[in-house]
């Protein structure tokens, strides 16, 4: 197979999507070495490390490739010579950070590949100009993220996927209202019909704390213990925070555009409060801020006791203390009341709002790639 010695890619990526995927290995497959530029207006939403984040996890398993980033604020005019000038000092400036080695060959998806060429005195390599092989665009999936779902990587869906957490105090419906609100979803259909739920990893963690509590106690003879005899560390909050987080990021990078979540590290700082007596820095550090928080009401839902649940008399703060947090923070939240049913429509028409507003990806300077 023919190569040549220093490839380049030039573009917004905003956001890469898998027609740059298929420039990416076709440049990186036929080039000892490929330079990938990634040029962000400061007017654009997506931030230009998680473009950069993001194609090296696309690129992880190809290792001829360089990644480098910087700001191009310059108009779009292909037809002044004066615009081209300013362009091209961007990508020589951002270039220079990697490497000097002449650049021999200029890959595109664009029309405008052969004046890139030009100043670079090199050939232009086309590939897919005409959309043919993948079908897509960063404008239209701008315009449409939900329709252009199948067209994203996973990293990109990892960070494009918009979170909706379910919190509340125990035994007001969370993992019921969760999973109702994943099965409406994915009836839905499209790419809807990938969503996914990512369940509470702090009860897994206490099923076990209190199953190795009552072995202890067994083989001590003492009584059997409850949740309120257990103790908890800041330590192992940090752990099912930090887990919590993980399992999110895995399930949103196979999921569709709305990740469903049973409960999040913001929440649970709050039940750090509830057993610690106060708030963890730590834990805090680890919270993030999603678009959407559904807050499950105490109030028309009997209690359950299942063994692992506070007493019901909790509730009442814990339903407070979530809203009052809530507030204070800034986040987007709903308060999800009434029967079960009732409770599901509402988090519906929330959901429904937050996709209709958008993904906040402002506004570019092109329509380039």
């Amino acid at each position: 197979m023919s190569t040549t010695a220093h490839g380049l890619v030039v573009g917004k990526f905003h956001p890469p999507h898998a027609g740059h995927d298929l420039l990416f290995r076709s440049a990186a497959a036929t080039s000892e070495r490929l330079s990938i530029l990634v040029l962000a207006n400061p007017g654009e939403g997506i931030a230009l490390e998680d473009r950069i984040g993001w194609i090296r996890d696309m690129l992880a398993d190809v290792p001829n490739v360089t990644i480098a980033g910087g700001v191009d604020h310059h108009p779009i005019d292909y037809d002044d010579p004066l615009v081209w000038d300013l362009h091209e000092a961007a990508f020589r400036a951002v270039l220079g950070t990697v490497t000097d080695q002449p650049v021999t060959a200029v890959f595109t998806s664009e029309r405008y590949g052969d004046e890139l060429a030009r100043r670079f005195e090199c050939i232009h390599v086309p590939i897919d100009i005409d959309r043919r092989l993948v079908p897509i665009s960063s404008t239209r999936v701008r315009q449409d993220p939900v329709a252009a779902w199948e067209f994203l990587p996973a990293a990109v869906r990892g960070g494009l996927a918009r979170r909706v957490v379910v919190l509340g105090a125990e035994s007001t419906g969370t993992t019921t209202v969760s999973r109702s609100l994943t099965d409406r979803l994915r009836r839905i259909g499209g790419s809807h019909g990938l969503t996914r739920c990512v369940p509470e990893y702090g009860r897994d963690v206490s099923v076990e704390k209190l199953a190795a509590a009552t072995a202890r106690a067994a083989v001590a003879g003492l009584p059997r213990p409850d949740m309120d005899d257990l103790r908890w560390s800041t330590r192992e909050f940090v752990r099912i925070v930090a887990t919590q987080n993980r399992m999110e990021d895995e399930q949103a990078r196979i999921g569709g555009p709305v990740l469903v979540c049973d409960t999040d590290a913001f929440a649970t700082g709050i039940w750090h409060e509830r057993y610690r007596g106060g708030p963890s820095p730590e834990v805090g550090g680890l919270a993030r801020h999603h678009p959407l928080y559904l807050l499950t009401h105490h109030d028309g839902v009997p209690f359950v006791q299942d063994g692992l649940r506070d007493g019901e008399g909790i509730r009442t703060w814990m339903t407070e203390r979530f809203a009052e947090a809530l507030d204070r923070s800034g986040r987007r939240y709903v308060v999800l009341s009434g029967p079960p049913e009732e409770r599901v429509e509402q988090a519906m028409d929330a959901i429904d709002d937050l996709v209709r507003s958008g993904w906040g990806f402002g506004a570019p300077a092109s329509d380039a790639p």
